[in-house]
């Protein structure tokens, strides 16, 4: 099958993200979200931007690669659940032992965007045909330079593109944690999993993990004890409440 190609608009899902962008009141909004602007009368919602930031899908093709020789050397399960996304999932060294019980494969690759799920997943997610696919990404995109609203049009890709190849497969989105060492970037993380939860409320078979708050205190402050030396990526602790969080949705049995 021919990689899918990034698109930017067009999709149910974008105007599901912008309804919920700009007009308060039909989606519901976490209570520190700001007043959306009224909507003028005959006035359409405009147009998702499309990022003017260029995207290399190409510095991944090692990474595709890796995962298409392992599936040949040890030639994949059906119906379990799959985890992909960017460094959270590929650093997480303890994944199958974490949800004992169930088939899980590691497919994460890290500094990826939710576009390079989308764009390889012919490649490294079809073969597999998971029952689940947890998906942990979007704060690359966001460092990167594009913004909530941009992001939340690549989920809706990324449903569409699954759900075209497998219809009956549950999609589940794990939302951002604020690092220490992005802290400045975490009102447009909490913004776009605000719009990918909205979006999700009205897409059939996709739910998403609320997994917001383990890096915070009660008061809301970062919590650098669950993250490495470089204050990004979690530790053991961290990657315990994370699994915590994660493991009531886990459901794909072993060997089925």
């Amino acid at each position: 099958m021919e990689a899918m190609s990034r698109v930017k608009i067009g999709t149910a899902g974008i105007a599901i993200v912008l309804f919920c962008a700009l007009f308060a009141g039909s989606c519901s909004s976490p209570p520190s979200a700001p007043p959306a602007p009224e909507r003028a009368a005959g006035v359409a919602p405009a147009a998702a931007p499309v990022s003017a930031i260029p995207h290399d899908f190409a510095r991944w093709e090692k990474d595709i690669a890796a995962f298409e020789a392992e599936d040949r050397a040890h030639p994949p399960a059906k119906g379990g659940a799959l985890f992909t996304g960017s460094s959270t999932i590929r650093l997480w060294k303890t994944l199958a032992e974490d949800f004992p019980g169930h088939a899980v494969v590691n497919r994460g690759f890290g500094g990826s965007e939710i576009a390079d799920a989308a764009h390889f997943a012919d490649r490294f997610i079809f073969p597999h045909e998971p029952k689940q696919i947890f998906l942990r990404a979007g704060g690359n995109d966001i460092h990167n330079g594009r913004l909530p609203e941009e992001v939340a049009a690549d989920f809706a890709e990324f449903v569409r593109a699954v759900h075209a190849r497998l219809p009956k497969t549950e999609i589940l989105y794990i939302s951002l944690a604020p690092s220490p060492a992005r802290w400045s970037e975490k009102d447009k993380g909490a913004a776009l999993d605000w719009m990918i939860r909205n979006m999700a409320l009205r897409m059939p078979r996709v739910t998403t993990i609320d997994a917001s708050d383990i890096s915070l205190t009660p008061d809301g402050k970062a919590r650098p004890e669950l993250f490495v030396e470089d204050r990004l990526h979690f530790n053991a602790e961290g990657y315990k409440l994370l699994a915590e969080r994660v493991r009531p949705y886990v459901w794909a049995p072993a060997g089925k």
